[in-house]
């Protein structure tokens, strides 16, 4: 995977999703619709196995030279006009809108509206767009297609529609929703494709083509055709807009060739350091991350979870399972004072993969990128089945995406928190080197209700190296059910240390079990 820059699409989001057209600049252009043809999923998914028999083509980018003038600057400018919007008018609740072409977005897509088992394409005019008179993009020719497409939110809700939108569209096969909280954050993907797999180069598959609709009470659907040189795929979303956003997903994939890391379900976040570890004057705000941890849920009902590492080079940790039942990227600290950034980390949503049906063997994948700055989608999760890849092979998956505050089922065992690392040895003592202190946090659950007298046990592994100075306590800060364990780790050479520790009571486990990879310094 190659570092993404976030802001390519944070900074797309922002100038569309507060941008209104100027309505005293020109008057609402109806938009122009091609031809009628039947249009059905098992129509797309047949249309994405033909395109696979076929050599790939690779998506339009028209009139480069004009797409190319259209910087952040010039971009920023071009607002699409709300009044336009598909399902502006009529009874449906949520108005659809597009992004335009520009430098950064070069790839044109085709829309289509679905009514009645017949999709109409959406034929591109610059009209659907007010820009200042000497814009270049008035050159675009019509029918040159859109960047992206982003779902307002409801007519007449809570939120004023023209300026808010909850899911949004662009860019290879990347989307994102917003969480309970109302804040953008990590995104989703179609699929990951080798991601920093040695000896091979990632593939960056495009949506090429999305069918709008039918929209339905607080449901929106979408399908769309998933394009790349080595599958083609076929996808059909079904977005519910409630507290947060939940998104069901069934997927047909189509393979022209093998992948060594074939990653299902994936999703992409930004974690640059928290508590754990901060590099001595890297920035002014204690923490700088969209997510904290990885959570799973294993097929065999063991609730993991494993902080995030800004590493010092590309690593990727695999945790077999055999049917999930679930994992997700978090973001559990939802402090504002750990952050104090206006662009509201402690917002961001976490999201969570539930497998439909039985995904079989395979394993949770994290890869972790080293970077120096926010601007970097450094973080990928997916699902990698253990069955080979291959041409001619057809992958059919189904999963629920839940774009929520919190993971949607909760476990009843005390949570982890907060991993902090310092120092080993004792206070007021000459610190040994070589030695780290690890201090970790636990909060809830069976740890809420603990008789008097009774200190729960921590119990700890690790792939190399030594304990000591172990111990549990309560954290003194009169929170009810918060507690840390304490112990030191020595370990010699540069190696990464795979670690693990859950709290218990006798033979009882009354936690989580926390893993993490420490990477000696």
């Amino acid at each position: 995977m190659t570092n993404i820059d976030r802001r390519d699409i944070l900074k797309a989001a922002a100038a569309g999703a507060g941008a209104l057209a100027s309505g005293a600049a020109q008057a609402a252009q109806p938009l122009k619709y091609g031809a009628a043809m039947p249009f059905s999923f098992d129509w797309l998914k047949s249309e994405a196995k033909r395109l696979a028999g076929q050599p790939y083509r690779a998506p339009a980018q028209p009139a480069p030279d004009i797409v190319s003038q259209l910087n952040y600057d010039e971009w920023g400018k071009i607002k699409f006009d709300m009044d336009s919007a598909v399902y502006a008018q009529g009874p449906q609740r949520f108005p659809i809108t597009f992004f335009h072409l520009g430098k950064f977005f070069r790839k044109g897509i085709q829309v289509s509206v679905v009514e009645g088992g017949q999709a109409r394409e959406i034929v591109y005019d610059p009209a659907y767009f007010d820009m200042p008179a000497d814009s270049p993009a008035r050159k675009i020719p019509k029918g040159a297609g859109f960047a992206g497409i982003r779902i307002q939110e409801a007519k007449g809700g809570e939120l004023d529609w023209r300026k808010n939108d909850w899911v949004a569209f662009l860019g290879a096969s990347y989307f994102r929703a917003i969480g309970a909280l109302r804040q953008y954050g990590l995104s989703a993907r179609g699929v990951a494709l080798d991601t920093w797999q040695v000896g091979r180069e990632e593939e960056f598959p495009d949506f090429t083509h999305f069918w709008i609709g039918p929209e339905e009470g607080d449901t929106v659907t979408l399908h769309a055709l998933l394009e790349g040189p080595g599958l083609t795929g076929a996808y059909r979303f079904v977005m519910t807009r409630g507290k947060g956003v939940n998104m069901d997903i069934d997927c047909s994939l189509f393979l022209r060739k093998d992948y060594l890391r074939f990653g299902l379900a994936p999703l992409t976040s930004m974690y640059w350091f928290s508590e754990t570890r901060k590099v001595e004057g890297a920035d002014w705000r204690p923490e700088i991350h969209d997510s904290d941890g990885l959570a799973m849920w294993t097929g065999s009902g063991e609730r993991l979870w494993r902080p995030l590492n800004n590493p010092p080079r590309v690593m990727a940790s695999a945790f077999g399972d055999n049917n999930p039942k679930g994992f997700g990227l978090l973001q559990r600290d939802r402090n504002f004072d750990h952050y104090l950034d206006g662009v509201y980390y402690d917002r961001r949503p976490s999201v969570w993969i539930e497998p439909k049906g039985q995904w079989g063997k395979g394993a949770v994948q994290l890869v972790e990128i080293p970077t120096d700055d926010e601007i970097h989608d450094n973080i990928v999760a997916m699902w990698v089945p253990a069955e080979p890849t291959g041409p001619g092979k057809q992958v059919d998956l189904s999963y629920r995406i839940y774009w929520q505050a919190d993971e949607p089922f909760p476990t009843d065992l005390a949570r982890c928190v907060a991993t902090r690392l310092g120092n080993g040895g004792i206070p007021g003592q000459p610190r040994p080197k070589g030695v780290r202190k690890f201090m970790v946090e636990f909060m809830g659950g069976p740890l809420t209700d603990l008789p008097k007298g009774v200190k729960p046990e921590a119990a700890l592994w690790a792939s190399r190296g030594q304990f000591s100075y172990v111990f549990t306590e309560a954290v003194p800060d009169d929170v009810p059910g918060h507690w840390r364990a304490q112990f030191d780790l020595t370990a010699e050479g540069a190696d990464p240390v795979e670690m693990r520790c859950f709290l218990k009571i006798g033979d009882k486990i009354i936690s989580e079990s926390w893993l993490f990879q420490y990477h000696p310094f």
